[in-house]
């Protein structure tokens, strides 16, 4: 048995090899990540196509290991999530404080604030991985992935599940790929869009079904109560929302560009206010376990003070809570005198102690809730899905209410645009703190599943954190310089949307000149409320059914062509889930179920990556396509029928593979 422990004490896990490893692909998915983002308004997770690209490279040495390969993609995975930063920090050049995005200065507020996010989220580990029951649906699909990829599948219980396992990740891949594929070159469209008048005042709405495997592929993982919530939130987006609302709008414009023109600038400033008492709500239930998670760090900690750190499972060794904790104060005075140094060149040099010391006290606890929050949403729908942008709104709006109360009386009206550029520039330190902790439970949770150490996954994070905030500026520039952003002076035909930024700098902007619309909000709060309501009396009522009001608010707030194929996904699973519990074997046919849409998230991604970079090198917003714009209507049918075939085709494939296999001995 000592032998035993030993080799598993002594195995491959944070190497110098998948370090290396790890950071290269972290330099090259951020540059892509950062590109994508602020063309299309999205970024894609980094984490499994990081997994199997390090397992196909690690694979040639025979002593590398499923945890090593989880090392690699934890620290990819700050890729994916350290540049969600684009939602905010080019707000700094649409509203003409900076030119360029200065490296040193992008490089702490992305650096800081993502260490910052990875301490955040240490002593949140017990309370939202260990003891939760969230899903994480991306964390449990990386982790699938690296258990078949690895050969380590010990639930498999036989070659054949674990041929059938491989099989099922790898056909899920290959279909997703080739179908985003086909997207690209426009035979198939990338989603299935209507637009409609209603009633005959003149009001409209609409839906677009995003034809995604991967956000399909997030429905099955998540289940049906987090789909059905955020059915009813897209319900109340687009069935009231959007119609009530675009009858004050410009009633003469397109039917398309009035149900998009009234859900971005009313709709969504709802779904926010929805989002933000959820959030608080959401808080509120886990001060107790968060408590009882530090509780539990601090024990862990006097059992390595007194000597004993070997009692202790491997699986619950996090950085030491004295470290985290000084670490987290080290960042504070880097912090403290940058946000110093950013209100003296802004030209508010005479409240610099306010500026210094109230915005690291907003950093501190602004990012503590934020932190908490995210993770939660990480765990309910996946990091990817999770709407750090919704986050970004509410934190902005946070840090400019304060500039008003407590600057803003004691400055010129030529102050004003300074104080806007300050209310941006610590929102992206906090948002920075957000997205890691966002991306960090979700590692845990993989690492979790494949018996990994978390302090050792708490450091290969912190390594891919740093690589990224160093690529972020310079692409940032790059990208500045060869396309600019819409609304900006000077910027070319190419120029990049940068939707978010655009959002979250209006909203800066409309706070500190008392330009805002805050009964959008308040309404968003009532919804709000009463979905916290309803959820708690189904709580106390039923015995499994429930709406997450979260998720409700992320239908609110999310895009349909983010959120109605979850919905079909959740659904789908759900029914695939109930005929597996009347075949031979339901939990050989539920696991392979789980492979089949970790393979479809997996291929997706992967290709994201190659056709992100093919058209950043090209230059042109579709680059493979084959056929022109008047193809469009076609391409609708073609792609939504060949895609309802596929998954009919896949699942029956994979409900027959799991009945074909042998019986356990």
């Amino acid at each position: 048995m000592s032998g035993n422990l030993s080799q598993t004490e002594n195995r491959k896990e944070l190497t110098v090899r998948g370090l290396i490893l790890g950071v290269i692909i972290t330099v090259v998915f951020t540059a892509a990540n950062v590109f994508f983002g602020l063309k299309a308004g999205l970024t894609f997770a980094t984490s499994i196509p990081a997994a199997v690209i390090s397992m196909a490279l690690l694979r040639g040495f025979k002593d590398s290991t499923i945890q090593e390969n989880n090392i690699v993609q934890t620290i990819a995975s700050a890729a994916g999530t350290l540049s969600s930063i684009i939602f905010v920090l080019p707000g700094m050049i649409m509203i003409g404080w900076w030119t360029g995005f200065p490296f040193w200065t992008s490089f702490a507020v992305c650096a800081l604030g993502g260490i910052l996010g990875v301490m955040y989220s240490i002593p949140l580990r017990r309370a939202l991985v260990t003891n939760s029951d969230l899903p994480y649906p991306e964390g449990l699909a990386c982790a699938e992935v690296l258990k078949v990829g690895s050969g380590d599948d010990a639930d498999a219980g036989s070659v054949e599940e674990g041929r059938a396992g491989l099989l099922a990740v790898l056909w899920g891949s290959i279909v997703s790929a080739v179908f985003a594929v086909i997207v690209a070159t426009q035979v198939f469209a990338a989603d299935f869009v209507r637009y409609f008048r209603v009633g005959d005042k003149g009001s409209v709405s609409g839906f677009d079904f995003n034809l995604s495997f991967a956000l399909f592929a997030i429905g099955h993982l998540v289940g049906l109560s987090v789909g059905i919530a955020m059915l009813i939130g897209a319900i109340i987006g687009w069935g009231w929302g959007v119609p009530h609302y675009s009858l004050m709008g410009d009633l003469s414009a397109s039917v398309a560009d009035l149900a998009n023109g009234t859900w971005s600038h009313k709709v969504r400033f709802v779904g926010a206010g929805a989002i933000g008492v959820s959030a608080i709500w959401t808080l509120a239930k886990l001060v107790k376990p968060v408590i009882s998670g530090l509780a539990s760090a601090m024990a862990a900690s006097k059992v390595r003070k007194a000597g004993n750190a070997d009692s202790l499972p491997r699986t619950e060794r996090d950085i030491p809570i004295g470290i985290v904790g000084l670490i987290t104060l080290a960042c504070f005075i880097p912090i403290a005198w940058l946000l110093g140094y950013f209100g003296q060149i802004s030209g508010l040099g005479d409240h610099l102690a306010v500026l210094a010391i109230g915005g690291v006290a907003f950093v501190v606890l602004m990012g503590f809730f934020v932190s908490t929050v995210c993770g939660y949403m990480a765990g309910l729908i996946g990091s990817s899905n999770s709407p750090l942008s919704g986050v970004g709104i509410l934190v902005v709006i946070a840090a400019a209410l304060l500039l008003v109360a407590f600057v803003k009386p004691h400055v010129g009206v030529e102050e004003g645009k300074a104080l806007v550029a300050f209310a941006l520039f610590i929102t992206s330190v906090v948002f920075t703190v957000a997205a890691i902790a966002n991306n960090n439970l979700q590692d845990l949770k993989t690492g979790q599943l494949v018996d990994a150490t978390p302090w050792r996954q708490q450091v290969a994070l912190v390594v891919g954190v740093v690589a990224g905030a160093a690529v972020i500026p310079p692409v940032l520039d790059l990208l500045n310089k060869a396309y600019g952003f819409v609304g900006v002076a000077g910027a070319g035909a190419h120029a990049l949307p940068a939707p978010q930024a655009g959002l979250i700098s209006a909203l800066a902007n409309g706070v500190i000149t008392g330009n805002i619309d805050w009964s959008l909000i308040i309404t968003g709060i009532w919804i709000g409320v009463a979905l916290i309501i309803i959820d708690e009396i189904l709580a106390r009522t039923t015995k499994h059914m429930r709406i997450p009001p979260l998720a409700v608010g992320l239908g609110i707030y999310l895009p349909t062509v983010s959120t109605l194929m979850v919905v079909v996904g959740s659904v789908v699973g759900w029914y695939f889930d109930r005929r597996a519990d009347r075949s031979k074997r339901p939990e050989t046919t539920k696991q392979l179920g789980v492979l089949l849409a970790s393979g479809l998230i997996v291929g997706e991604s992967v290709i994201g990556v190659v056709i992100a970079f093919i058209v950043g090198l090209s230059g042109k917003a579709a680059p493979l396509a084959l056929v022109g714009e008047d193809f469009g209507a076609a391409a609708q049918w073609i792609g939504g029928i060949a895609f309802a075939l596929i998954v009919l085709v896949l699942y029956r494939w994979i409900a027959r593979m799991a009945n074909g296999l042998p019986t356990k001995s």
